[in-house]
């Protein structure tokens, strides 16, 4: 999708206006993300950290694959070769 906005004066600041289809496509809320890039201003939503890793974990669990990695037992080489 490609469209203009025209800069706006808001106080000593501009900004522009963003549409509220553009808005809840996005999925944006009260903040964003602003990054600059090579000359370019990417507005992004804000995700929160560690999103959907309780799904992530449940599914592990049934899985069997969430052990920890200190519980496998250690190869030839590190029984031979590693200094304790």
């Amino acid at each position: 999708m490609y469209m203009k906005a025209t800069l706006i004066q808001i106080g000593n600041s501009k900004g522009i206006r963003i549409p509220k289809p553009v808005i809840e496509q996005c999925g944006f809320e009260q903040q964003v993300d602003l990054v600059l890039h090579d000359h370019e201003l990417i507005i992004r939503p804000i995700t929160h950290t560690r999103e959907g890793w309780d799904t992530a974990f449940t599914k592990m669990s049934e899985h069997d694959d969430d052990i920890l990695l200190n519980e496998t037992p250690a190869t030839d080489w590190e029984l031979e070769e590693w200094v304790w």
